[in-house]
């Protein structure tokens, strides 16, 4: 058997080509370093800041989502709730309670080797190939996002609870941005877009836009920014994502200077993270 430092390279040398550059070695790299967190966690059972879950329980939930992502991209469907930000919550739920590790190393041992079956599906499949996952359908590039950007919300709670620091940057946040975009309509809060209409550019310092346009409270989001938006969104990434996953305050975000907004209605813009509901 190689050294630690071979199996890393050997790894980095199978790294799907399908890929966007740098989002396999983001996907290896971020459940390497929630591994770290879990192996020097003196105590599993220790509360998660902003969740009822505690640090076992999260890394259990990584565990089986990471499973789950690569039975999806290997082409084995999977049912976890209904599509719904309370459907999944609910299914969550569920698996947690019917899994019952939670000892730090397995599960770090866990969430590595199931990322890493994750890219190894994507690696052997058609990377435009439609998908069904919990959050509706998608192509494995966008799956890859998905994955990306579950492990970093969650990663960013591990890390909080214990009081080290986190792997949330910029450069890992605009890897995670084609599955944000793509899932933003389906976390839409009807009640709270009931009858809009509004047109918003939103601009990630350092590079990475999208454009949301609300007609009769009905979102949708591309990649290109919207003709004449009536509101101009710019914020710094790693807010972008705390602030969207439901880690961080807007109130909190602006008062800091994290986030601007300018336009013909400026005063939409602090409105803007309350239209969606993280899972």
């Amino acid at each position: 058997m190689g050294s630690a430092a071979d199996q890393g390279q050997a790894f980095r040398d199978k790294l799907p080509e399908s890929l966007p550059e740098g989002l396999a070695e983001a996907i290896r790299t971020t459940a390497g370093e929630i591994a770290e967190l879990l192996r020097a966690a003196p105590d599993t059972g220790a509360p998660v800041p902003g969740l009822t879950w505690t640090v076992g329980e999260v890394a259990a939930h990584l565990v089986q989502a990471n499973a789950l992502m690569a039975d999806v991209a290997a082409g084995r469907p999977q049912v976890h709730g209904d599509g719904t930000p309370q459907g999944i919550a609910a299914a969550n739920e569920e698996g947690l309670a019917a899994f019952g590790e939670r000892a730090a190393e397995p599960l770090a041992a866990l969430i590595v080797s199931h990322a890493a079956a994750c890219l190894d599906a994507v690696a052997g499949h058609p990377a435009d190939e439609t998908l069904m996952t919990p959050m509706g359908p998608m192509n494995r590039v966008v799956l890859g996002s998905y994955l990306l950007t579950h492990m970093l919300g969650h990663g960013y709670d591990l890390a909080r609870a214990l009081k080290r620091p986190h792997m949330v940057d910029p450069a890992r946040v605009r890897l995670a941005l084609p599955f944000m975009i793509q899932a933003m309509p389906r976390v839409t809060d009807a009640a709270a877009t009931a009858g809009l209409n509004a047109r918003y550019s939103v601009r990630l310092w350092g590079g990475g836009r999208f454009g949301v346009t609300f007609t009769e409270g009905t979102a949708a989001v591309d990649h290109e920014l919207p003709d004449r938006p009536d509101c101009t969104i710019s914020i710094e990434p790693v807010t972008f994502l705390l602030m969207a996953l439901g880690r961080s305050s807007p109130v909190g975000a602006m008062a800091r200077g994290r986030v601007f907004a300018w336009g013909r209605k400026p005063w939409m813009g602090p409105r803007f993270p309350a239209y969606f509901k993280a899972p």
